[in-house]
């Protein structure tokens, strides 16, 4: 079936404007501005004497570059926002396949942090393709099904190769190894599957085969940290001072904070280094803390607010392919609020990923806005 473009696509750029969402653009900026406020609480005064009580609330390491990371990716989201949706339609395939390139140069060539390989280095920057990665996947995924009839859909042949385009950077990026973002690659597809309509008897029998290979990933495709992670979940008092600690640590800063919280820049738990990377996946948790419960539920909300934008947008798509984009972009988003606060509360095991767009980080920065913006162009268009 060919795909066919309304009238829509030809507005001119004051037409455009007057469809620009501004709940979307407030609701994304309020949730950059929390970002750079909880950034600010994390850097640490320098002391002027030895041996001086910390004190925190500065803009360096953490708030001042991630002000400009956010300069740059609200530079990229509005030439997203009025740009052509046909345009992204033609080179999905194109983006795709570039990002599926740079994540096997990472493979082969890539800069080594914390024990991973997920990064390369573009022009003296440290990027991540992984995270450009889960955005590329959706505007192939969204281009392959809305080129298909009902039909087509159903048959076995479209679906082992929408399996395949969502199967080849799941196992790049799980080689990193980052089994967080290889998960959300593969919930993202199944998402995308399942709202094309693909017939339900398909997942099962992806899903049994799944079942079947969890010895063989546990023995063969897991690492002793990810292994650990997963015993720790399942078991969480039983090593509280060792490989629960952090977990631990999380609970007790996430109670300290009480209806109300400890106030902003008085975070004990954060301050006093008891959380481990505060400013990236446990950065809720010193939220939580500094704010309390009430704070929290404001930023539930924020979040909430946005998803609900994003939906009525992808919902009044006036095609195929943008309401799959649109559906696929907000469950990427979605996905990444719920692993990481589930989380950093223990209801998941810890598996590193970031709060967006709060935590600190250039690629995930960067990838969410051009997602927020091809979510202006739907809205726009």
């Amino acid at each position: 079936m060919s795909f066919t473009y309304s009238r829509q696509y030809h507005l001119s750029f004051s037409e455009k404007l007057t469809r620009f969402s501004l709940s979307l653009f407030w609701g994304v900026v309020a949730l950059c501005g929390v970002s750079i406020l909880m950034l600010y609480s994390v850097g640490e005064v320098p002391c002027a004497v030895s041996n001086c009580e910390p004190s925190f609330g500065n803009w360096n390491p953490y708030a001042f570059k991630q002000l400009v990371r956010f300069g740059i990716g609200f530079g990229v989201f509005f030439i997203l926002a009025f740009s052509s949706l046909r345009n992204l339609m033609k080179h999905a395939y194109t983006l795709y396949g570039l990002n599926l390139l740079l994540l096997l140069i990472v493979t082969l060539v890539g800069h080594t942090g914390m024990g991973a390989q997920r990064w390369i280095s573009i022009a003296g920057f440290i990027f991540q393709p992984s995270e450009p990665m889960k955005v590329t996947l959706v505007l192939a995924l969204a281009r392959y099904f809305s080129s298909s009839d009902t039909r087509e859909v159903r048959s076995v042949r479209l679906f082992l190769v929408g399996l395949l385009i969502t199967a080849l950077p799941f196992a790049l990026v799980l080689t990193q190894p980052d089994l967080g973002t290889a998960l959300i690659l593969a919930m993202l597809g199944g998402v995308m599957f399942f709202i094309s309509g693909v017939p339900m008897s398909r997942f099962g029998a992806l899903g049994l085969l799944l079942i079947l290979a969890i010895p063989v990933v546990w023995n063969a495709g897991l690492h002793d940290y990810q292994k650990q992670r997963i015993m720790t979940f399942l078991q969480p008092d039983k090593d509280t001072a060792g490989a629960s600690y952090h977990i631990t640590q999380s609970k007790i800063a996430l109670g300290s904070g009480g209806w109300t919280g400890k106030g902003y820049l008085h975070g004990s738990q954060s301050h006093l280094n008891f959380l481990p990377e505060k400013q990236t996946d446990f950065i809720f948790t010193m939220f939580a803390e500094e704010f309390g419960f009430l704070g929290s539920f404001a930023l539930l909300s924020l979040y909430f607010f946005v998803f609900i934008v994003c939906f009525v947008i992808s919902f009044r798509a006036r095609s195929r392919f943008s309401n799959l984009l649109g559906i696929g972009l907000l469950t990427n988003f979605a996905l990444y609020v719920f692993i990481n606060i589930a989380m950093v509360t223990g209801v998941i095991p810890v598996v590193g990923v970031p709060l967006p767009p709060i935590s600190y980080g250039g690629s995930s920065s960067l990838a969410l806005l051009i997602g927020f913006g091809i979510m202006e162009a739907i809205a726009v268009n």
